[in-house]
């Protein structure tokens, strides 16, 4: 085969002139950082004295156990966790939503709004250890930690409605949360982030990744594939379509396939995910991660250095013994939580898609909500009180968290729930409503396209959330499929419920 050669352009962030890079196809992208490692990832400096800093721990273990780092006591971090948002006082709310839901006195609407305020500081923890554990694991596990915990809530939330066999408010929850993460939150980040500059960055090998997961979780394998396999056998059948338009019920035959296929399929689902997470956290190559690579953006290089020198808040051991203790917590709320969504949902006339698709997964957006709300409103009364008409500077990396969120929620914790509902006799799998596939499909496609060029900007943001809100309005007038739903009935349950 002909040898290749490639050729990368970048500017480095000093403005000083281009410089241009060519290695060979058959070699890693970072190969020439053998023979100069400042070349294609310039070392951060330190501001006092100018010189590259050196790493400051010897291996991840010595990072992680924190040698040469001031110790944290447990009180401290006690003080640190429970202090880092002022949404924390809603913890309060947590014994009284319990004994609402034992005393039995108030109502179900009362029930769910408590519990779903008692959840909200609990995302808000979530996101504070993660960012702690990032200064002990390092960006890339760190991200990897911090992604996970995120989604705790909303896994959390999946795995009660699985247990109590609301298994079509389940599959619509999941499609929220993916859509939430998709297009509300980068929407939102992109739209903000982008206000004061031209455009913004992405890692390019990250995001060329993720185009492919998205592509191959959404539209190949998760998704498509049952949706299509379900119109053919639809199609196919000669008993008459009922008169409200309903598709035939086939049985429960053609339930057994479907569990099949789709515990086939997830455990598909969750080799790729693996794979994807070895490639990006392990690379080939000696000394090759994602911070050498050519095209890495300097500022992803100077965060890392900067975790690296930061002193945590927090002991790392307190900080694990919390999250699990918290996820305890946050799941025995949640299944109250889902105990009182059937009579609210009966009550309020909200139906059963409205209510996974967008009601649910707010939940875990409400929290982060929040935080972003205040701390814009913060930032725009201090430069309103400030006498200096310099602003901050802009963060030219593009935030983007969010759209490894829902990578992970398709790939991993989706096929997760398909086993989980096979070892506990539910019915779950992964053929969705026509509906809710083209959602997905165009919420998809829309993100690929808007970080094709690893770059993104407040117009794409504010398309995102133009796209969100059309979800939301159609959602409001979608009854569902009658017929898929009966595919995912639990023994006993009737296709009223």
């Amino acid at each position: 085969m002909a040898e290749r050669r490639i050729t990368h352009v970048r500017q480095n962030t000093t403005g000083s002139p281009i410089i241009t890079h060519e290695y060979s196809g058959q070699h890693s992208p970072n190969s020439l950082s053998t023979t100069n490692p400042g070349l294609l990832t310039p070392l951060p400096k330190d501001p006092e004295t100018g010189e590259p800093l050196k790493p400051r721990f010897k291996t991840t273990w010595h990072r992680f156990i924190g040698r040469g780092r001031k110790p944290v006591g447990v009180i401290q971090s006690i003080k640190k966790i429970y202090g880092c948002s002022w949404l924390n006082v809603l913890l309060l709310l947590t014994p009284v939503a319990w004994w609402a839901h034992f005393d039995g006195r108030l109502s179900y609407s009362a029930v769910f709004s408590l519990c779903f305020l008692s959840i909200i500081p609990h995302e808000c923890l979530f996101d504070y250890c993660g960012e702690q554990m990032a200064l002990y694991c390092g960006k890339d596990l760190g991200d990897l930690i911090t992604i996970t915990l995120n989604n705790a809530v909303e896994v959390t939330l999946a795995i009660m409605l699985l247990l109590k066999c609301e298994l079509k408010l389940l599959q619509s929850t999941i499609t929220g949360v993916v859509l939430l993460h998709l297009l509300l939150v980068p929407g939102f980040a992109f739209l903000t982030g982008g206000a004061r500059i031209w455009e913004q960055d992405l890692h390019p090998v990250h995001t060329q990744l993720n185009h492919t997961l998205l592509t191959v979780g959404y539209v190949v394998l998760a998704l498509l594939l049952p949706a299509s396999f379900y119109a053919a056998i639809s199609g196919s059948t000669s008993t008459p379509v009922s008169s409200n338009g309903d598709l035939p019920d086939l049985g429960v035959s053609t339930q057994t396939d479907f569990l099949s296929m789709s515990r086939g399929l997830a455990v598909l689902l969750l080799l790729i995910y693996i794979c994807s997470r070895i490639f990006y956290h392990n690379p080939p190559g000696a000394g090759n991660s994602a911070l050498t690579h050519a095209l890495t953006p300097h500022e992803l290089v100077e965060y890392e250095a900067k975790l690296e020198q930061e002193e945590p808040e927090v002991n790392q051991w307190v900080c694990i013994c919390f999250l699990i203790v918290n996820i305890a917590i946050m799941a025995i709320t949640s299944e109250w939580l889902v105990d009182s969504i059937e009579p609210v949902r009966n009550i309020s006339g909200i139906t059963s898609e409205w209510f996974g698709l967008v009601v649910l997964p707010f939940v875990a957006f409400s929290a982060d909500g929040a935080v972003a709300a205040g701390y814009y409103l913060q930032k725009a009364l201090s430069r309103v009180r400030s006498k200096t008409n310099d602003p901050e500077p802009p963060n030219t990396l593009a935030k983007a968290e969010a759209i490894d969120l829902s990578i992970q929620f398709v790939l991993l914790w989706m096929p997760f729930l398909t086993l989980l509902g096979w070892w506990t006799n539910k019915p779950f799998n992964l053929l969705f409503d026509f509906f809710e596939v083209a959602l997905l499909l165009g919420a998809c496609f829309l993100v690929n396209f808007v970080t094709a060029d690893s770059k993104t900007n407040w117009a794409e943001g504010f398309i995102l959330l133009s796209f969100y809100a059309m979800m939301v309005l159609c959602t409001w007038y979608y009854t569902g499929q009658s017929d898929i739903s009966s595919l995912v009935l639990c023994p006993g349950q009737s296709a009223a419920a």
